[in-house]
């Protein structure tokens, strides 16, 4: 059984605003990048294989974090929100002609106009997920987190979700060939920096 540690980007203009950001490739601020730094991988951790997504915002995260340069992997870009990319959340949900909703109705098929759904999403992550040979972080996105454990924790983006993602810890998840479950302890904080 392999170990799959999650590791979500450090903040953005873009988040800090409430603005989607999906693949546009927007870097971290500098408040986030000086907070990064205080941080490193917990113990056990240093010798995982070291992935990103390609956007700047997760590379840059892995850098200050790990010390080294993270393979990226285009799997792990975050979701397509199509024509919502750019948008703050709380203007979407304030017009209900959109079709925008909550996480908590999305079901798998969800889509954003132009945008991917969560299968979509999984349907990437997934064939890359599987062919992992050894314990692996990935720093990524909040998107590709939420497909990740909505699959070890069975949940079907229907009803409140079983877990929240949150920055500065490892979401760990077992995998093997064909399936991913939640791993003990399934979270582990970030270590102060030396």
């Amino acid at each position: 059984m392999i170990r799959f540690a999650m590791l979500r980007h450090g903040h953005t203009e873009w988040n800090r605003a409430g603005q989607i950001q999906g693949r546009t490739d927007i870097p971290l601020d500098d408040e986030a990048r000086e907070g990064l730094r205080a941080f490193r991988l917990p113990e056990g951790w240093h010798e995982a294989d070291l992935y990103s997504s390609p956007l700047k915002r997760a590379f840059e995260t892995g850098q200050i974090v790990s010390g080294r340069d993270p393979q990226t992997v285009d799997a792990l870009i975050e979701m397509d929100w199509g024509l919502w990319e750019g948008k703050k959340g709380v203007d979407l949900k304030a017009d209900p002609k959109n079709g925008f909703r909550d996480i908590e109705h999305w079901g798998w098929d969800y889509r954003p106009p132009q945008g991917e759904s969560p299968a979509d999403v999984w349907q990437r992550i997934s064939g890359w997920l599987f062919g992992l040979k050894q314990d692996s972080i990935a720093v990524c996105h909040i998107g590709i987190m939420r497909m990740v454990l909505a699959q070890a924790h069975g949940w079907d983006f229907d009803g409140p979700a079983p877990f929240a993602v949150k920055r500065n810890r490892l979401f760990v998840v077992e995998v093997d060939e064909r399936s991913v479950r939640v791993a003990d302890p399934d979270i582990v904080r970030l270590e102060p920096a030396a």
